[in-house]
């Protein structure tokens, strides 16, 4: 179960202020949960393994043998949370030697860049590929213009009949013209719940599909939502989400701002944009903690911050011995890298509070599918109570 510390803000709210949003906080969970209008993503964990989730893995299947390339079509806010779990799990450079059957992902339809389009298409040419178009009711223009584009490249590669084969999309149930073009052409489509945000969508089939063709188990996804969402209907203070949702309005209120979301692992970046679109509130992301110094330094008033840890991989790395120790650090020697990664975090949590940063921290565990649909499902949830409380 994801932990939350929150030892480093009691200098700026106390077990009184805590007590005293309980019932208010009680009131919001109810509210999100069972008022009269649940939201549908509430529902996505319950569900699986749908038909439709089955399609789904069917779908990536085929796209895994015969393609060295998915292109991911969206917009920025769709495009964040398949991006995030991706890169977490499989690093930034996950792309590296990839080929049939273990595809690289490439991502279209954020932007309307002309340096970005010539970059992708030199990167398809004489590669088989595949397209996931993902989209609410309003297709964006920077959406449409790209998945058009890439059609016609699909059409004149492949031919009308066998470019259909190799388009897959997830759009609203009944309205878009996303969901009439998908209907009109055969293409395999998928349903993003009514009501459901494209920030919200990572764990419906259609947005689930990208990291099925990268390899990722789904399933295990949707399971260890499906855990949170059992075990954070704790109604107090020892919910962990509980905890992370009254420090965040709390410090709120008492005009802390902007938050600063920091992580030691690089990977975690684009989580750190999904949380961001997820809370809707001014959050900078730094990627390493050292380099928040300068900036905490020369003042951000105001301001606290949420760091994000994760457990060491089984595959730990031991820092050796060399024997001129030119660099000085033989006294290192023997000891595991994380270990040192941790001394480094809890060092630099006592100096951004002692600037007068409080620090929540979250233990979200190991990395891996299972965990991550916990964080995925915590982040989702808080970011409905906070909105609730504010």
């Amino acid at each position: 179960m994801i932990q939350v510390d929150i030892s480093n803000i009691w200098g700026e709210v106390s077990l009184t202020d805590l007590l005293s949003i309980e019932a208010e906080l009680s009131a919001a969970h109810m509210a999100v949960t069972c008022g009269d209008a649940v939201p549908a993503w509430l529902e996505l964990p319950d569900r699986a393994p749908t038909a439709e989730h089955m399609r789904m893995l069917a779908v990536a299947h085929r796209i895994r043998e015969n393609s060295d390339i998915l292109v991911v079509v969206a917009d920025e806010e769709a495009q964040a949370g398949i991006r995030g779990v991706i890169e977490l799990l499989q690093g930034p450079d996950r792309n590296l030697r990839r080929s049939k059957g273990d595809p690289v992902i490439l991502w279209a339809g954020s932007d309307l860049s002309s340096v970005s389009w010539n970059q992708l298409t030199r990167l398809l040419e004489g590669k088989d590929f595949s397209i996931c178009v993902l989209s609410g009711p309003e297709l964006r223009t920077e959406t449409a213009v790209a998945f058009r584009s890439l059609r016609w490249m699909l059409e004149r590669r492949y031919g009308t009949a066998q470019a259909k084969l190799r388009i897959c999309a997830a759009a609203d149930a009944e309205r878009g013209a996303l969901r009439q073009m998908a209907q009109e052409n055969g293409w395999e489509c998928f349903t993003l719940p009514a009501d459901v945000n494209e920030g919200c969508a990572v764990l419906s089939p259609g947005w689930l599909l990208p990291l099925a063709v990268a390899g990722l188990d789904t399933m295990a996804l949707l399971r260890g939502a499906k855990k949170a969402k059992a075990e954070l209907e704790l109604r107090s203070f020892e919910n962990p989400l509980w905890l992370y949702t009254a420090a965040r309005c709390l410090m709120a209120r008492r005009s802390r701002g902007p938050e600063l979301l920091a992580s030691y692992e690089p990977g975690f970046a684009g989580l750190g944009a999904w949380h961001r679109q997820l809370f809707r509130k001014p959050v900078s992301f730094f990627a390493q903690l050292p380099g928040m110094d300068p900036l905490l330094n020369t003042g951000i008033p105001g301001s606290f911050e949420t760091l994000i840890r994760f457990a060491p991989p089984v595959r730990r790395t031991v820092i050796w011995e060399d024997v001129k120790d030119l660099e000085g650090l033989n006294h290192l020697a023997g000891q595991h890298l994380d270990q040192l990664e941790e001394r480094t975090a809890l060092d630099a949590m006592a100096a951004h509070a002692d600037l007068g940063i409080p620090v929540i921290s979250i233990d979200c565990g190991r990395a891996d599918e299972e965990q991550l649909g916990e964080l995925l499902w915590f982040l989702e949830l808080g970011s409905a109570l906070c909105a609730k409380l504010a």
